[in-house]
């Protein structure tokens, strides 16, 4: 087991005490999760091992952990779902347990019995609670309950083609096709008529086998444009159980979640109280013990249907912790050292609204297609303590590769409410720098956010149902036409010092003064922009034109160029916004509004001809 000394009577969110003994544990997992589990593990003062893949070798998991060792190449059947390198690893670097985060083993069965016969503690449920829910359908008339129904289900295994093929007509289309391994929409898909089941079940099973290093799946019947609510569930040792209340992830795009929020909105504390029991008796069924998420779909009327159970610790799990005062991970631990849970279900409470936003790598006007590439730079919004929160695993200067997910971090926000959460989210998207590749910046939550999002009124088919409002792309106002002029001058002053030795600009007595044209838009409805660039001898740098009642006045620090394209500029009271380009550090003089400290100015896309 994990042999630390928890002191009992501390409580469950508080530091742990200094005079722990530090043991060694593994983690091996995805590298956003990996971080994140190692820092918690680093509080506890529990030494970390990470494995990693070559494609991973300078990933941010490699650096955080005590050690860190080579598991095999790239693609993750040859690395991450060989459990027995894994193992392997485990014996070499002596350690205790294993954390399998989410994603690739850690719903395996086999993975968490192998632990299990080579002396090494799997920090997750008992193989066989994983095998029975990894099916989806246990039986569930011992908990369900009159609240709780069952959408039709049936298997579909490897073994049993000629049965699938006629089941879809008793379950009646649209038939949703799912891995019974899977996560993160991944093998996941929907079958609306009997001409596409065929191909749909096929390519559910080549991107399961994939990503899972299993085809089975499951069918079940479709409801269109239903809530998707879960419950964080959690169970010891003891047979004693907790939920830490419901998130919504109806936010979704390609069955995969973009925004998470809890609590739901708009949901009783009645039906509140009805999916956390029904969720815990889910897990008592099966002798559940450790994190776990129950799943329901959910109608305009709150009722609510089963839909399945997560073994592991979800993707947006900070967001119950944000709103509990609960570090689930640390909670996974004493778990999985033996330790009961140190509370009672009326001592969790629920304290204000979180939101979670997941940043992808993808190209969102192609259909939300993932892209790789290298992050050239990235600066996130600065965290708050219990506000404000980052989990990622990506720096500036990291790769996007094709192997794994393209997710680049989760923002975390908490709020008093609702309201005030949404305003902090929103802040703190527009706080967000990243550039290098095309990105999705919690599309919601963006400039275009419909107003429905507001009021909490979301489904499964939200995105797609206010797809042309939350892609359309707002004009650049005049603040951010006068940031892109002062980029393209500097670009320029760059160019010409390197071909003049510096006396490119050189004016005696007189400030030097340059003309920016742009071209917004492309066919008919585009216009054109003129500014002018002046440049004092005393370096300070005046923009003119554009719209701005005001000139826009900065003073240059450096010419010095970063690598790459950049996104990130700024706006009045610190909001920063974007376009593409190449970066410069810049600092605004007073009464020029406010860049913060060293902001990034970024050059626009050249102007059509």
């Amino acid at each position: 087991l994990l042999e630390v000394a928890f002191r009992s009577n501390a409580p469950l969110h508080s530091a742990m005490p200094s005079t722990l003994a530090s043991r060694s544990c593994w983690w091996r997992t995805a590298a956003k999760i990996a971080c994140r589990v190692i820092r918690t593990a680093q509080r506890l003062g529990i030494e970390t091992v990470s494995v990693y893949s070559d494609a991973d070798r300078n990933a941010l998991h490699v650096r955080l952990a005590s050690e860190a060792f080579r598991i095999g190449p790239a693609p993750a059947s040859q690395s991450y779902l060989r459990a027995d390198r894994l193992i392997d690893v485990a014996k070499r670097s002596g350690a205790q347990a294993i954390h399998p985060g989410y994603g690739f083993l850690s719903e395996n069965t086999e993975f968490a019995e192998l632990c299990a016969s080579s002396g090494v503690t799997f920090i997750g449920p008992p193989a066989n609670a994983i095998a029975t829910w990894a099916l989806r359908t246990p039986p569930r008339r011992s908990w369900s309950g009159p609240a709780c129904r069952s959408s039709p289900v049936t298997m579909a295994t490897t073994r049993s083609r000629s049965f699938c093929w006629n089941r879809p007509r008793k379950i009646g289309f649209p038939v949703m096709i799912k891995a019974i391994r899977g996560g993160g929409g991944k093998g996941m898909r929907i079958a609306r008529s009997e001409a596409e089941f065929r191909t749909q079940l096929d390519s559910a099973r080549r991107e399961a086998l994939k990503s899972f290093g299993n085809d089975d799946v499951l069918l079940e019947q479709c409801i269109e444009q239903p809530r998707h609510v879960e419950v964080q569930v959690f169970g010891d040792q003891y047979g004693n159980y907790l939920y830490f209340f419901e998130r919504d992830c109806s936010v979704q795009r390609r069955h995969q979640k973009v925004i998470e929020e809890a609590p739901a909105p708009g949901i009783s504390p009645e039906t509140r109280v009805q999916l956390g029991e029904a969720a815990c008796r889910a897990a008592a069924a099966v002798g559940y013990v450790g994190a776990g998420t129950v799943e329901f779909i959910m109608d305009a009327k709150e009722k609510f249907f089963f839909m399945e159970m997560n073994t592991r610790l979800q993707v947006e799990h900070p967001v119950s912790e944000m709103v509990t005062g609960v570090d689930l991970v640390e909670l996974q631990i004493r778990v999985a050292e033996g330790q009961p849970l140190p509370m009672r279900q009326d001592q969790v409470r629920l304290s204000g609204h979180a939101f979670e936003a997941r940043i992808y790598a993808e190209d969102t006007p192609a259909g939300f297609l993932p892209t790789a590439g290298r992050v050239s730079h990235l600066c996130a919004p600065a965290a708050e303590a219990g506000a404000v929160r980052v989990d990622s695993g990506v720096r500036s200067g990291d790769d996007i590769g094709v192997f794994y997910d393209p997710m680049i971090a989760k923002l975390i926000v908490w709020g008093p409410d609702r309201p005030a959460a949404l305003q902090r989210l929103c802040a703190a998207l527009r706080d967000y720098q990243i550039c290098g590749r095309p990105h999705q910046p919690g599309l919601p939550a963006g400039p275009g956010r419909p107003p429905e999002f507001a009021a909490g009124r979301v489904h499964t088919g939200f995105i797609e149902q206010h797809r042309d409002r939350l892609l359309a792309s707002p004009p650049p106002g005049p603040r951010e036409l006068a940031l892109a002029a002062l980029g393209l001058f500097l670009l320029r002053r760059q160019a010409a010092r390197q071909a003049t030795v510096g006396l490119a600009d050189f004016r005696l007595n007189h400030a030097h003064r340059e003309a920016v044209h742009f071209r917004l838009g492309d066919g008919p409805g585009s216009k054109d922009a003129h500014l002018v660039v002046e440049a004092s001898p005393d370096g300070l740098l005046t923009v003119h034109g554009g719209g701005e009642a005001e000139a826009l006045r900065v003073r240059a620090r450096s010419y010095r160029r970063t690598s790459g394209a950049g996104a990130g500029l700024s706006s009045k009271g610190g909001q920063r916004r974007r376009t593409a380009g190449a970066a410069f550090p810049l600092r605004l003089v007073p009464g020029g509004g406010r860049l913060g400290a060293e902001p990034l100015l970024r050059r626009p896309a050249a102007p059509a001809a």
